[in-house]
């Protein structure tokens, strides 16, 4: 196991791109919680702490897939780093000026999340070019996917020290630096500035032109249902039985799973179609979820949180595997981040949803909607099996010097576009 992430952390770069994406993403990670605490500090409601945390993440969802387009068109540089800097400078226009006038924050932050660069996807694009092994890809997939929950674990704990230190202010703005200076390390590196997307077909609706990939989203808004869900009914369960540190440990519980789950994933080099891995690892998502229904006591409950966890980064690893081999060439970024922006809503809405459910039948019902959410999912996946299985001919990562593998009639496992 340790092994295989070592041989992709030795590889040139593989570090640098994987360590300035993640701080480069701090802004991101940490903005529902640190707009909350500085509104709060500036003594607004919490009512306009939610919306304005709203706001962003719709900026955010929107913003992603039309500046993955960009860097498809333009290459990363050009557009990731102005990107960062325009959306630290909206952060920065919202952390001086508060909520005096009303429109400037909810203006300000609006431009924040749109402007969010989409290095996601990007680094996702830059890994066939710089590990050239397509297990080592899947590997670093999984790793990705590890790394992120990490980074939503850590994120909201570097908040919280910089209001404990300084201020909410002072914790918007340290973040939104670090995050252009993420942004910086990625985009000056040499596989970003040599990546070239593969010469695109122009048609409006660019990445959502493939069937593969639209069913694959449609799969992802309930896989991010289910998890948006499971926020509100743990939120319902922890009421009455130690309040916010019982849900910090249930919320901790599912990270810990999926990053279990990812690292032992990526570990392994899987054989197969990986549509058929996909349907059935969603399939042990919405298995894992239904056991949650039972609101055993705190410890046993927190033990099935980190079960209902496991299988969450080896699906989403498995989905970028699917992206990359569905998205038209010369969408590679814009395909990753159409997947970021669909999961994001996806956890809007079942947030939205599972509040009315638990009012209505309490938490038992609140824990049923994940996997209610993750067995209609499953019915997609497997409803749209045929559109998803890859072509003959795909699963190789062939040496080229060629901008893009693509070219080829049958197109090759690439993510590519790699210089």
């Amino acid at each position: 196991m340790v092994t295989g992430y070592l041989e992709i952390l030795r590889a040139r770069h593989a570090v640098r791109l994987l360590v300035g994406t993640l701080v480069g993403r701090l802004p991101n990670a940490t903005a529902a919680i640190a707009v909350v605490l500085f509104v709060r500090a500036e003594g607004g409601s919490y009512s306009l702490a939610g919306v304005l945390a709203a706001v962003y993440g719709v900026a955010n969802a929107v913003g992603q897939p039309v500046l993955g387009r960009l860097v498809d068109l333009y290459g990363q540089p050009r557009v990731q780093l102005p990107a960062a800097l325009a959306s630290a400078a909206a952060m920065a226009v919202f952390a001086f000026s508060g909520l005096g006038p009303i429109g400037v924050a909810y203006a300000s932050v609006a431009l924040a999340g749109l402007f969010t660069p989409p290095l996601e996807g990007g680094l996702r694009a830059l890994w066939p070019g710089v590990l050239r092994r397509e297990d080592q890809v899947h590997t670093a997939y999984a790793m990705d996917a590890v790394a992120q929950e990490v980074m939503f674990t850590v994120g909201p704990l570097l908040v919280t020290l910089c209001v404990s230190l300084w201020s909410a202010q002072s914790a918007l703005l340290v973040l939104n630096v670090l995050g252009v200076l993420g942004a910086l390390s990625v985009v000056v590196s040499p596989p970003s500035r040599a990546w070239r997307s593969a010469p695109r077909e122009a048609h409006w609706l660019g990445a959502l032109r493939s069937p593969g990939l639209v069913a694959l989203l449609v799969a992802f808004l309930f896989v991010g249902s289910a998890l948006g869900s499971i926020t509100v009914a743990a939120l319902s369960y922890a009421d009455g039985r130690g309040g916010d540190a019982v849900y910090g440990w249930l919320m901790a519980g599912v990270g810990l799973g999926a990053l279990v789950g990812g690292v032992v994933y990526g570990a392994r080099r899987w054989s197969g179609e990986p549509a058929r891995r996909l349907q059935v690892l969603v399939a042990l998502l919405a298995v894992c979820y239904v056991p949650l229904m039972l609101m055993p006591g705190v410890v046993p409950m927190v033990l099935l949180t980190v079960v209902a966890g496991v299988f969450l980064a080896p699906a989403i690893a498995c989905a970028f595997v699917l992206v990359d081999r569905h998205a038209p060439r010369g969408t590679v970024t814009e395909a990753f981040s159409w997947l970021v922006t669909t999961f994001t809503v996806g956890a809007s809405v079942g947030t939205g949803l599972a509040g009315p459910v638990v009012e209505a039948g309490g938490a038992v019902w609140g824990f049923a909607v994940p996997a209610v959410a993750g067995a209609v999912s499953l019915l997609v996946l497997i409803a749209t099996g045929g559109v998803l299985a890859a072509p003959a001919g795909r699963g190789v990562v062939a040496a080229s010097s060629e901008n893009d593998p693509n070219r080829a009639v049958e197109p090759r496992f690439s993510s590519g576009d790699r210089a």
